[in-house]
This record gives structure tokens, sequence and C-alpha cells, in this order.
């Protein structure tokens, strides 16, 4: 990357704080920048820009700038990452980063600035890692005969000498599901994100080998899968932690994971899926005078599953008064802030219909013509033990020197993403 300076800016571009790592680029540089965000619409300006062979890169955060400059060929978008994930850490100490917060911590920072980066390299941004010697209770370091052993190792996200007295590992595999329906019931998008959450309660430095029912890692390995049992990843992202050229080459999931909560993974899936709620509205108005609402719900999976906490949200004219409602499950309130009814249902049983009427009255000034209001219904939901795309967990292999034995548990959540359904 080779970084020159780092500076936090206010709004206008006035230095808050900064760290010069090489001394090759000199601080007047900043009225630079100053004189082209003032000068630039926000929608004009550009994250990267070049100006007497200093090149500047910057991130808004908040109501601030963090800006770094390089008069080297570096990878801007390493820089970037660099300012988020900085910004990541000094989040986790002071609780949000602004300008009061940075002027009450400019020892602290300056800390950070020069553990997290060595004459323009970065190190490491793990903010627990970070914690182990730099603590929000000491401004300045009395004593540190030494880096954390974690700076100087391989494996900067986690520490030497980790002892739990049970071991354990959690992980959760959450999909969101984003569906867009017409009117006449054609899904005119679905894609499913997906996400794998561990949390690792492991002693020592533990070996971990995830498997999944991975399409690609079947054809790699040269076993068979029966059709509908494996699943094809897109855009697959990992934690820094993941041997990436152990999955490029034979799609094994291979790494020795940090302590405690992080996401292992992320994917998606570009994909046709179904609806797993239906929702068909009826609407009659009644000459100006009142309006209908005949509202079906059906569950569209398993009857062996169970959606949690179900909310359908369905739009309604701003002018509307007198409301009152029948349903044959859960409850139903008229929210008037955002122009919609709510039918809340705590539990939604797979392979169901449901009913629900609601009934409004109409002033007589209003437009029959109007349907402006007709927004998409959208539907929120959990169900637990269930993904969407079939995605499974094979295997989680742990191997650790000393031998120790390890539970792993896993948890399978579909939940809604951008979820709407037009109404007609």
């Amino acid at each position: 990357m080779s970084a020159s300076a780092i500076f936090f800016t206010d709004l206008k571009g006035k230095i808050l704080i900064s760290r010069n790592y090489r001394g090759d680029v000199p601080v007047s540089c900043i009225e630079r920048f100053a004189t082209r965000i003032q000068e630039e619409e926000e929608a004009d300006r550009k994250p990267v820009f070049t100006e007497q062979d200093v090149t500047f890169v910057y991130i808004k955060y908040n109501n601030l700038y963090v800006l770094s400059v390089t008069k080297k060929n570096a990878n801007v978008f390493t820089m970037m990452n660099y300012m988020v994930r900085l910004c990541g850490v000094l989040k986790g100490y002071f609780g949000e980063v602004s300008e009061e917060s940075i002027r009450d911590n400019f020892v602290i920072i300056y800390e950070l600035l020069d553990e997290t980066m060595d004459f323009g390299f970065p190190q490491t941004t793990e903010e627990k890692i970070l914690r182990e010697y730099i603590t929000q209770s000491s401004f300045r370091l009395e004593k540190q005969p030494r880096p954390p052993m974690a700076l100087t190792n391989a494996v900067s996200w986690r520490s030497e000498g980790i002892v739990h007295r049970k071991n354990e590992v959690f992980l959760d595999v959450i999909e969101e599901l984003n569906l867009l329906v017409s009117a006449s019931g054609q899904v005119l998008h679905s894609e499913i994100l997906g996400k794998i959450k561990m949390k690792s309660f492991l002693s020592g430095m533990p070996e971990l080998k995830l498997g999944l029912n991975d399409k690609l890692m079947f054809k790699a390995s040269g076993r068979n899968y029966a059709k509908g049992k494996a699943v094809e990843l897109e855009d697959v992202k990992f934690h820094q932690c993941v041997r990436l050229a152990r999955f490029e080459n034979d799609r094994t999931i291979s790494f020795i994971p940090p302590d405690g909560e992080f996401e292992l993974m992320s994917y998606r899936l570009n994909t046709h899926v179904k609806p797993l709620i239906w929702v068909e509205a009826v609407v009659e108005p009644h000459k100006s005078s009142r309006i209908e609402y005949l509202i079906t719900a059906r569950s569209q999976f398993k009857s062996r599953s169970i959606a949690n906490n179900v909310e359908i949200t369905i739009p309604v004219p701003t002018d509307v008064d007198s409301p009152s409602f029948k349903t044959t499950i859960g409850t139903v309130t008229y929210v008037p802030d955002k122009d919609a009814i709510v039918w809340s249902i705590k539990q939604f049983y797979g392979a169901k219909e449901v009913v629900m009427r609601a009934h409004f009255g109409l002033p007589s000034t209003s437009d029959p013509n109007d349907t402006s209001w007709k927004q998409p219904a959208s539907v929120k939901f959990e169900i637990p033990y269930f993904t969407v795309s079939g995605i499974q967990v094979r295997y989680l292999k742990i191997i650790e020197r000393s031998g120790y034995s390890a539970l792993p548990w896993v948890r399978y959540i579909t939940q809604n993403g951008d979820y709407s359904l037009r109404m007609s």
C-alpha cells in the first residue's frame, strides 16, 4: 500500500489529527484537498484524484473525511479498505467516530495509528488483538516490552496461548431472500444473500476444515452428488483467516479462526425462488365512502417448518379513518405514520392459508382515481432450521496439537431481505 500520511478532517477539510509516516509529502498538501471539497459539488467529487504527483484517496465517515495521501504507485483499494477498518477500530474504542470523540482521544488515536500502520504499510486492524495492549482505560502505554505475538505471527487475527474450559464452535448459516413479485404473480427478481457466522471458543491454535454441499467442490474432488443436493455459490467472500489458495485449488475451506465471534464467509445465489410467503390483496372501494381489504396470506414452505414473527405491511390511502379488522390469526394494527396496516403473526406454520379483512372509512372529498398509495406490500419473517438455497454444512473438522475434542453446533435461519409484492 505504502501510504505517506493519514489525515482526519472536518467537512471543510480542516485537520483534526494526522500522522505522517514517510515524510515525503508535506502536510500543506491538505490545502489542495480542502479546496477541492469546498469548490466541487458532492455529487461531482471523486474519491481518488492526483495533483502535482500526489495521489489523494479519501472516504467520508459520519461528519468526517478520512484521507490517505501517497507519492507511490499504491493499491487504492487497499488504502480505502485500511481507512474503513481503521474507522471500525475507532468506533469499537469510542462508540462513535466524530469530531468530538477524536478531540477527546488524541493520545489513544496516535497509538492506534502507529500500531495499525508501519512506515505506510498496514499491520493489524483486528480490534481484539489491539485491545490486548491498547486499552480504553489507559491513554498512554506505561510499559510495553514487546509487541503481542499476534503482530509478529503469520496469524495476526489470533493470539497465542488461548485457553477455554469448554471447547465449542457455533455456526449460524443465515440467508436473506430478496424478492419482487408483480401484481399478476410473476417473480420479477429473486436473490439469496447468505453468510456463515461463527463463534469460536477453542483453546490453542486449532486448524478447522469446513465442508459444504458446494457443487464445484464435488466436481473438484470427483465425487458424485444427487440432483438438488448441491448448490452453486456465487460472489463468495471470506474472512482473512481462510486460506484462499487452498479454496481456489480444491474448494476446501481451511482456516485458523479468530477467538470469539466473526463472519467466516458470505455468498450470493442469483436464482429463481418462489415466494415463501405469498400475499394477495383484494381492494374494494365503495363510492368514496369506505374501502375494504381482503388479504390472503399463504405459507409456501413445508408443513414441518414455522415462520416466526411474521409482519405483513399493506399500504392504505392517506386519508382513511375508522379502521376495523377481522382475522383468523394474529393481530392487525393501523399505522397512520406509514399509511399502512401491519398484520403480525407470531408463528405461521408451513402449508397454511390465513385470511384478514380490513374496513376503513373514506372522506367524501377523496379522489376515487388516485392510486398513488398502492405501493408494494412487504413481508418480514424468520424461518429457523431452514435454508431456501438448500446449503448444508457437511462436516466441520477441528484439529489441534493437544488433541482435545470440541463440540460443533450448526443452526440454519432464513429471513426476509427486500421482500415486496406489488398490489393490483
